[in-house]
């Protein structure tokens, strides 16, 4: 948890830290893209091969050296001096980034059992979000008191007390019997996920319609087929062993968990994306302020996500499942009558509702997916599980990005203002803020605080539809319990699961 939780302070922190970059290291806007693009690109891309590499030399292993290599990576962004120098800092650390949340998702698998294991899911998501306030507040209290590397710097003693808590605590695991390399695997899935990954950031910056985003996403979708096609093949070989058990997702607690899951974390984007604009832009609040505005949310996350468990112990995952998506779904739509003038109260009430929600989702979907992972193969598994994950994000910022621009440039009337000064507004909300303090135009504001609200509202309503999607999936597809491992069909053509042992 100590290795998720630096991955996710790293993220968060960067949000931050872009205006101060572009200014300290002399950035452009295609070199603070880049700042964050390329560490996504190199995190989908190493995915499967760290599961791969887990497997084949020991998880504990690999996940203690991500771990150093991460804080040498951190060390290195606070010491850059040039963008070029930052974004070669930031792709190593895409590469540690991959092995450490895909090990910590094959330490839930392996190491704790049926009973164990929704707890330890309920405290891997609550972990995941927790450095979703926690980033801007510690990350804006310290651009504002001290010298800005220190951003960065702080990942570097949560890794090296997360290498020192595995190198003490955590057993090593690995295959029986090492996987083979199956290279034409790693490459079609790593080059698919780099073109989707890529494409989807695209269109959430030029447009669905762009060819910077058509393209990638289209060349990324058939390299994925071709992958799965590649993978199907050779698992129908007498002696062939792909780099994927496609078998598993005939297990419908991993397919439908799974898809549950990421269902989940597109709609939580919905609010992700438009909240810290709404604190910032309509509230006033600085990012450490738009971080603190942000606790309700993670509270509501942890009070479901804690005792969930323990409910899906008790009435089974499809009812708990079903609730969390029904709280998910009210929350969201409270969220979608927030308005100008609403009261903190009133947003932190709707925010920890949608916070109880996606806990009590987010345990019984991965403890059902979790469930079905062979400890043989559970490092490739879990890089096939962060994969999708990974992929939900950016294709929830690229359409909630789409509907909030949409809605807030249709909102707009600007016959008045300059042709520049009307391209300004519409670009974005603090564009507009910025363009009615020049003028001093408090007519101007309103109505571009009004025009993003209005987005963000049906943003936030477009998140509740597909919480109700979800909903209705969980209650069609979703079992009363949660079978073994050994209930689940083998795939065909492929190798049996000889566990793990010790290493």
């Amino acid at each position: 948890m100590l290795a998720v939780l630096a991955v996710g302070l790293d993220a968060t922190v960067l949000s931050v830290a872009l205006p101060t970059l572009a200014t300290r290291l002399h950035a452009s806007e295609s070199d603070l893209q880049w700042f964050s693009s390329g560490y996504l690109l190199v995190l989908a891309a190493a995915m499967l091969p760290s599961g791969l590499l887990g497997d084949r030399v020991g998880r504990k292993r690999v996940m203690a050296g991500a771990l150093l290599l991460f804080a040498l990576a951190s060390a290195g962004c606070a010491l850059s001096r040039t963008p070029a120098e930052f974004i070669g800092a930031r792709l190593v650390l895409g590469l540690a980034g991959a092995p450490l949340i895909v090990m910590a998702i094959s330490a839930l698998a392996v190491l704790f059992s049926e009973e164990e294991r929704p707890r330890a899911v309920g405290i891997w998501a609550a972990v995941n979000f927790i450095s979703l306030p926690i980033g801007p507040i510690l990350g804006g209290w310290l651009l504002s008191h001290t010298w800005w590397g220190w951003v960065f710097l702080i990942n570097v003693p949560v890794a090296v007390l997360g290498l020192l808590a595995v190198m003490v605590l955590v057993p090593e695991t690995r295959a029986q019997r090492p996987p083979k390399l199956d290279l034409v695997g790693v490459l079609l899935s790593s080059l698919g996920l780099v073109g989707l990954t890529y494409g989807l950031i695209e269109a959430g910056t030029q447009g669905w319609g762009s060819p910077q985003a058509v393209s990638p996403i289209a060349g990324g979708l058939v390299l994925l087929a071709l992958f799965g096609r590649w993978e199907l093949t050779l698992g129908r070989r007498p002696r062939g062993e792909p780099l994927v058990d496609l078998g598993l997702f005939r297990s419908r607690n991993f397919s439908a968990g799974l898809a549950l899951l990421t269902l989940a974390g597109v709609t939580m984007v919905g609010a992700v994306f438009t909240l810290p604009q709404y604190f910032q832009g309509i509230a006033g609040a600085d990012p450490m302020g738009s971080g603190l505005r942000l606790l309700p949310l993670i509270g509501g996350l942890v009070l479901g996500a804690v005792p969930g468990g323990r409910l899906m112990a008790r009435v089974g995952p499809k009812a708990t499942i079903a609730l969390g998506f029904l709280l998910l779904a009210a929350g969201l739509a409270v969220g979608s009558g927030t308005a100008t003038t609403s009261s903190l109260g009133f947003v932190a009430g709707w925010m920890a509702l949608l916070g109880a929600g996606l806990g009590l989702v987010f345990v019984p979907t991965a403890s059902a997916a979790l469930s079905q992972v062979e400890p043989e193969r559970s490092g490739v598994t879990g890089g096939v599980f962060q994969a999708v994950q990974k992929t939900g994000a950016p294709f929830g910022a690229a359409v909630f990005g789409s509907i909030v621009s949409t809605v807030y440039q249709g909102q707009l009337h600007l016959g008045q203002l300059p042709p520049a000064a009307a391209g300004a507004v519409r670009a974005s909300l603090f564009g507009g803020i910025a363009v009615a303090a020049r003028l001093g135009s408090a007519p101007l504001l309103r109505q571009v605080e009004s025009a993003f609200v209005v987005g963000m509202d049906r943003a936030l309503l477009v998140s509740a539809a597909l919480a109700g999607a979800g909903l209705v999936i969980a209650l069609l597809v979703m079992p009363l319990r949660t079978p073994a491992p050994a209930e689940r069909e083998p795939a065909a053509g492929g190798s049996t699961a000889e566990g793990a042992i010790p290493g």
